[in-house]
């Protein structure tokens, strides 16, 4: 047994031995090495396709994509190989997916990356409403897209200074118009977003935010209450945060009423004269 021993300590600290046993190491790894580059190069590879030509803007969504074998010698570009980065998200807005095309990171983005995002971000039904705010209203800038306000509207009815009396002054009329109001975003006078970036202050010009067509049409004639000095206030309000918020509700029917009775809407209009008897 001590014979045995000795002799294959004596092979492996043979010189030649040593050095035969390195070469035929070095031979399989390159050998390996060699097949799993070539396999690399030429085995097949699974990635998604677009089975139909997908516009800008567009979700995509499974049944837009397909898979094919490709080698990945041919996979130029570093298209997106997983499926699963691809369902969900948009097509950017300058960009065409053409019918058989790969799909690339620069073509597929979140919708937060669509230059006009907002325009998805509201219920289907709503409509978009632009109202305009400064940093006092806002509360120095501590509304948010994502928290909820409730809508104010103050009138003013206006006496001629001639006429004015002791019971005839002028007369505001203050009230809570529009409660659980979803801010999609706010935006300085270029129409960038004021939190897009946190080290550049910006200041807020305008709030946006969705509405019910009924609701919508009530802020546009309070909008344009100009006899009247209507001013829309919006105030922060904690729905959404401590509670689930419901849906955009009217608070104030007599405001409602009053908004309605100095206003005419065109789908109204029975007369020449819309106007006529309107006080």
């Amino acid at each position: 047994m001590n014979n045995f021993s000795m002799t294959i300590k004596k092979f492996f600290t043979n010189k030649n031995t040593v050095t035969i046993i390195g070469v035929l190491v070095g031979v399989i790894v390159l050998y390996v090495g060699y097949n799993y580059r070539i396999k690399s190069k030429i085995n097949p590879q699974s990635v998604p396709y677009a089975v139909q030509t997908i516009s800008p803007k567009t979700k995509i969504t499974s049944d837009m994509i397909g898979t094919v074998q490709v080698p990945p010698a041919m996979l130029k570009g570093n298209p997106i190989t997983d499926p699963a980065q691809i369902i969900g998200k948009y097509v950017y807005s300058d960009t065409v997916i053409p019918q058989g095309s790969l799909f690339y990171s620069r073509s597929v983005v979140d919708k937060s990356q669509l230059p006009d995002n907002i325009i998805y971000d509201y219920p289907e039904g709503y409509v978009l409403v632009n109202m305009s705010v400064s940093t006092a209203t806002t509360y120095g800038n501590k509304v948010y897209p994502g928290n909820y306000i409730d809508i104010y509207l103050k009138v003013v009815n206006s006496i001629d200074e001639d006429n004015i009396t002791v019971d005839t002054k002028d007369k505001i009329m203050l009230g809570k118009l529009l409660e659980n109001v979803k801010v999609i975003d706010v935006v300085d006078a270029n129409g960038d977003s004021v939190f897009e970036n946190l080290e550049n202050k910006k200041t807020p010009s305008q709030v946006i935010f969705a509405v019910p067509e009924e609701y919508h049409i009530l802020l546009r004639k309070a909008m344009y209450l100009r006899t009247y000095e209507a001013t829309l206030i919006p105030v922060p309000t904690n729905a959404g945060i401590s509670k689930e918020a419901g849906e955009v509700t009217i608070s104030n029917n007599d405001l409602k009423d009053f908004i309605n009775k100095v206003t005419v809407w065109t789908d109204d209009m029975t007369t020449s004269d819309p106007l006529n008897g309107v006080q």
